[in-house]
């Protein structure tokens, strides 16, 4: 008895002193963090768990509000996975389906976009131009979703053959937003919030519109400029929604992320095509896109990053490990990083 209980003692000791280890480890990569500077917070899950989850730094520098798990970091491009989401509930439904031509939903499109369908949009597939190239120069006021569309309206063009090759498009992700407008009939925002957050307790996450609710616990975004951090947290393409207008905590992703094991939000058949091959990349560490996911080997991942803020989800669901690391900083980016802490876990792709 006394030796299973000596044992028992030593391996609680070591499973402690692995966690102060890792704890300490990875404090030590958030250096740079640390103090009067834009923050971060980081997030590791493991089996379910919350097994590490520390803020660091500054979520508003000029207020002195330190970063918190619950603070709200503008997601920007991780955005794209919910807009994902979003297309394959009402396809769940019957309101739509994947191979619709993105023409029935949004006819004011030019004939050039007739073979386009949503799934090419979902997997960046469509050749569908850029909205950020067609901006006037010295354009001064933000940009939301349906400008996208009148932007696109007028370019009788596209990059390639729908179908045929892959170019990363944000143009496609605003455009599925206004697809969701239309199949639901409500606001993209209000649908994300009903459906997708509401339902999962997400209930600080928002899409953030500048006549809708305020973001609470926000970070805002900075850049350094001459050695000194300037507040750089909007932009003109900052209104746009269904590319990058989310704003979360990893509290909240917590959550995000274990709805991607069940069918609480997403049937199963929807959760393999969101996670399933459907375009190659040329992009390092991704071999092929999803719809709303970047996938190489084991690993689902996603970057985002926007005027101000630097970001990344890195998933590795066989190990059931995932890595949130969010920062209210423009640069470096966190891939790496995320990537190390993983490491501790023994995650590899």
């Amino acid at each position: 008895m006394k030796a299973t209980w000596m044992l028992g003692v030593l391996l609680m000791t070591a499973g402690n002193a692995g966690a102060e280890t890792r704890e300490a480890t990875i404090d030590a990569w958030m250096r740079d963090y640390t103090g009067t500077v834009p923050g971060a917070s980081v997030l590791v899950l493991h089996e379910g768990d919350a097994v590490f989850q520390r803020s660091y730094g500054l979520a508003d520098l000029e207020a002195g509000v330190a970063a918190t798990p619950q603070t709200n970091f503008r997601l920007a491009s991780i955005s794209k996975q919910f807009t994902a989401a979003c297309i394959l509930l009402l396809a769940e439904e019957g309101a739509l389906t994947l191979d619709d031509p993105v023409r029935r939903w949004l006819p004011a499109l030019p004939a050039a976009t007739d073979a386009v369908m949503l799934r090419h949009l979902l997997s960046h597939a469509s050749g569908v131009i850029d909205y950020e190239d067609l901006l006037p120069e010295g354009q001064a006021t933000q940009v939301h979703d349906a400008d996208v569309l009148r932007l696109l309206e007028r370019e009788e063009r596209l990059y390639f053959k729908p179908g045929s090759d892959y170019r990363y498009s944000n143009s496609g992700y605003a455009l599925l937003a206004l697809v969701v407008e239309r199949a639901s009939r409500q606001p993209f925002a209000t649908f994300l919030r009903t459906r997708i957050f509401a339902p999962l307790g997400m209930d600080a996450t928002v899409a953030r519109e500048d006549d809708g609710p305020g973001v609470a616990h926000r970070a805002y975004g900075y850049s350094l400029a001459n050695g000194t951090w300037q507040r750089t947290d909007q932009s003109t393409t900052s209104a746009v929604l269904g590319d990058g207008g989310i704003y979360s905590s990893i509290t909240d992703l917590a959550r995000w992320d274990a709805a991607l094991y069940d069918d609480r939000l997403l049937g199963a058949a929807s959760r393999t095509l969101a996670f399933q091959p459907a375009n190659a990349t040329p992009e390092p560490d991704v071999a092929h896109y999803g719809f709303g996911w970047r996938l190489q080997g084991g690993m689902q991942w996603h970057s985002g990053e926007s005027i101000g803020f630097r970001n990344v989800l890195v998933r590795f669901p066989t190990q059931r490990l995932t890595v949130v690391v969010l920062t209210n900083r423009d640069a470096p980016e966190p891939y790496r990083l995320a990537r190390r802490i993983a490491g501790l876990w023994g995650a590899s792709p």
